[in-house]
């Protein structure tokens, strides 16, 4: 990987550690959790999603750039970002799915918006669209703005 690729990759997780953490942390009431469980457990929880978050992340980065081929992140970066966010979203979709429905792992409180037929929480899934949208245009801005293309 060269310097760009390694800057990109710093600035991408960069993002997805703060975006993640404030959302993990504002998510909390659309959970059952929350209104059964102590302010100490509530931490842990955060902090063990919020590692997850960063693992999922890197990983779908990286599908993303095996994606995009051997000139990432010079050129292909469009193909790039979709398959990150694509990978991102429907690893999401599962998990939700497989916890929830599957596990029983966690439950959603009432006030978590789902959408039908699936059953997978909006709040997980728009984070994975919301958060690694925002860290991969903030990611790759100087590469697009300095002639990379988006192919």
């Amino acid at each position: 990987m060269n310097q760009a690729g390694y800057a990109v990759l710093r600035r991408y997780l960069g993002v997805m550690a703060v975006g993640n953490l404030v959302w993990e942390t504002a998510q909390l009431p659309l959970y059952t959790l929350w209104w059964t469980s102590s302010p100490l457990y509530l931490a842990f929880v955060v902090l063990h999603c919020w590692i997850g978050d960063l693992v999922i992340g890197t990983i779908t980065m990286l599908v993303g750039i095996g994606a995009a081929g051997s000139s990432w992140p010079l050129i292909h970066v469009g193909r790039a970002m979709f398959v990150t966010l694509a990978a991102g979203v429907a690893y999401t979709a599962f998990s939700e799915w497989l916890n929830v429905t599957v596990r029983g792992t966690w439950a959603y409180s009432a006030a978590m918006p789902v959408l039908p037929v699936l059953g997978t929480g909006l709040s997980p899934l728009l984070q994975w669209l919301v958060v690694p949208g925002i860290a991969l245009l903030f990611a790759y801005r100087p590469i697009l703005s300095t002639g990379g293309t988006r192919r």
